[in-house]
């Protein structure tokens, strides 16, 4: 079950801009994606879910600024030949992406990989943030620390590892830093479009004038 959620808003209260973000969750069957995205969300630890696929909204103030998260809670499935899971709808859709693994799980690790290697192909510039989850289970780990970060240093990806479990503040974390992300991306897409059009008009009078 898929629940749609309404494009970007724009709206103005005031003087106050509402910002919109969309994060799409993805990686393996039980690495804790939903879990994460309800301790955001609610702040509530569950640790049982079905397999349902749900995009959820949260509204939090950050910096004085109303943001609105809508969060793509994704199904992982295998019937794709190379990439389970990565679909060009729920790449066009996403401001940005978190991956996520588990610490105790290391095919979990190799599916993030993989899927990073897709989205990089596909949407290089996309902020991502990897998430090694299930740190409270760290007497049954499989990856190590050091191999999530060299994964994320490899593909320009931030790293987080967390308890979903055990803390609501480390998971907060995670969003906020992938909002962040995401406005500083927006800041200098708008900049270097600026640019562009100050050189598209700087050219044409240019070559006006030799015109005459």
């Amino acid at each position: 079950m898929v629940l749609e959620v309404k494009g970007r808003v724009e709206a103005v209260e005031g003087n106050q801009q509402k910002l919109e973000v969309k994060l799409l969750l993805l990686g393996a069957n039980s690495v804790g994606k939903s879990a994460l995205t309800v301790r955001f969300l609610t702040r509530r630890f569950i640790s049982e879910y079905g397999d349902i696929e749900s995009v959820n909204s949260r509204v939090e103030r950050i910096h004085g600024q109303e943001v609105c998260f809508n969060v793509w809670d994704s199904l992982y499935t295998q019937d794709c030949e190379k990439i389970p899971s990565v679909s060009d709808k729920q790449l066009q859709w996403a401001d940005g992406i978190i991956l996520v693994y588990s610490i105790c799980d290391h095919q979990s690790f190799d599916v993030v990989r993989q899927q990073l290697q897709h989205i990089r192909r596909c949407r290089k510039s996309i902020p991502v943030v990897i998430v090694a989850n299930k740190r409270d289970l760290w007497r049954h780990r499989s990856v190590s620390d050091e191999e999530g970060c060299l994964l994320a240093q490899s593909q320009s990806c931030s790293f987080f590892e967390v308890s979903a479990a055990e803390t609501f503040h480390g998971v907060l974390l995670v969003f906020h830093h992938l909002f962040d992300l995401i406005r500083e991306s927006r800041v200098l897409r708008k900049s270097s479009a600026g640019m562009q059009g100050i050189v598209r008009s700087m050219s044409a009078v240019f070559w006006k004038k030799r015109a005459e």
